[in-house]
């Protein structure tokens, strides 16, 4: 509800603080890739440390205190977009600090159930607040004609946030206390007996980072879990960012202030949907189902920069859809491409990958946007066309890996 309450403005409110579509599209891009590459450190160091829930918590404590604080940057005067565009970095490093250790916790929950569904049902719970966030703010943007009374009231979700962390936190702390009992994983789609109570997820075990440069950059990873990293860092590059969505949609005048945020609430619920559905048929066609991945990111920047609002609008929505593959069944499929005790460390490297893609794709972004438009979506077209091409490659091996034991027993 905080952060994304924010993204559904932070075009817009950069806009107004005096920045440029290429400001924009390097500010959004750079948050974004700190929100990934960063995460290339705290991936491994959850691994080592076992401090899951410590870095958790961390990592939304930066985001509940950033982004209250962009409401103090229009009354800054000249230094107003400098500190905007370090508050946005910030808040998408702690993005960094806790992703890879939260996302090892959920795959470690989600063993029982299947990493697709679970996977899929935390993205849409996370869909509410990112839903609810937006409307909070477009309500109160429509109600007063400016932005930072929205920006201040996210405080308040803020603080409940870390209040229901610390409270979760003291009543399971085996999480990081006692690794060396964490169950064994079952096979995606496995339940629980209906009769036995399901345990408390506990930190992932066995298989630490190797020692060394190698360990930290994740060169002792597995080949596949790098080739679908690539697949992953052009769909990334691709995909148009909100930021520049909503600064083409103000700009053009095809939409008002107030409206950018409920355009966002209905592209995080598109995403609450498409987590979903992508997450119950990844447990039962597996990584078939991200082909389709590619082809909404093509589409989104040729209906999103169009010059018609219900084309732009459309776009959105697809950026949403998107949005929740890339959040839910992409990891589903990192987690399964890795032991489970380097989880947290694989999905450092893989944000790092991804996160240096979207720096490069936001800055394309916002050069071209000022040059050529058409220019703007041949190129973000052309990098899923290579991300089809890597998910593609990544099928037929998994095809070839999966039939040669088949092959050697008979």
């Amino acid at each position: 509800m905080v952060y994304e309450g924010a993204r559904s403005i932070t075009g817009p409110l950069l806009g107004t603080l005096g920045a440029s579509a290429l400001v924009v599209g390097l500010v959004v891009g750079a948050g974004e890739a700190a929100a990934l590459l960063l995460r290339l450190a705290f991936g491994p160091l959850a691994d080592r440390t076992r401090r899951y829930w410590s870095l958790t918590l961390l990592g939304y404590t930066l985001t509940a205190v950033c982004v209250p604080l962009l409401a103090l940057t229009p009354f800054l005067g000249a230094a107003g977009l400098g500190v905007a565009a370090a508050l946005i970095l910030a808040e998408r490093a702690g993005k960094a600090v806790r992703s890879p250790a939260k996302s090892a916790l959920l795959a470690q929950a989600a063993t029982g159930t299947g990493l697709g569904r679970g996977f899929a049902v935390h993205k849409a719970l996370d869909q509410v607040g990112a839903f609810s966030g937006p409307l909070l703010v477009a309500g109160l943007i429509a109600a007063t004609g400016v932005v930072w009374p929205a920006l201040a009231l996210l405080a308040l979700p803020g603080a409940a946030a870390i209040v229901v962390l610390v409270v979760v936190r003291r009543r399971m702390p085996a999480l990081d206390l006692d690794p060396a009992k964490a169950p064994a994983s079952s096979s995606a789609g496995d339940a629980h007996r209906a009769d036995t109570p399901p345990a408390a997820p506990r930190a992932p075990t066995a298989s630490r980072p190797a020692r060394g440069i190698r360990g930290w950059l994740g060169l002792d990873l597995p080949g596949r879990f790098f080739l679908f990293a690539a697949a992953a860092a052009a769909a990334t590059a691709g995909l148009a960012t909100f930021g520049m969505i909503s600064y083409h949609a103000t700009r053009t005048g095809l939409l008002t202030l107030s409206s950018v945020p409920l355009v966002y609430a209905a592209a995080m619920a598109a995403a609450a949907v498409s987590a979903l559905a992508s997450g119950w048929l990844f447990d039962r066609w597996h990584a078939r189902v991200l082909l389709a991945l590619p082809l909404l990111g093509a589409a989104v920047p040729a209906l999103a920069f169009s010059t018609s609002a219900g084309a732009l609008v459309a776009g959105a929505l697809l950026w949403g859809a998107a949005g929740g593959v890339q959040d839910s069944t992409v990891k589903a499929l990192v987690a399964d491409l890795v032991p489970a005790g380097r989880r947290a460390s694989a999905y450092g490297v893989f944000a790092a990958i991804q996160g240096a893609a979207a720096l490069a794709g936001g800055a394309l972004a916002g050069l071209l946007y000022e040059r050529s438009l058409v220019v703007l979506v041949i190129c973000l077209a052309a990098c899923q066309v290579l991300a089809l091409a890597l998910l593609i490659v990544q099928l037929r091996m998994r095809r070839r890996q999966a039939a040669a034991p088949a092959s050697l027993s008979q």
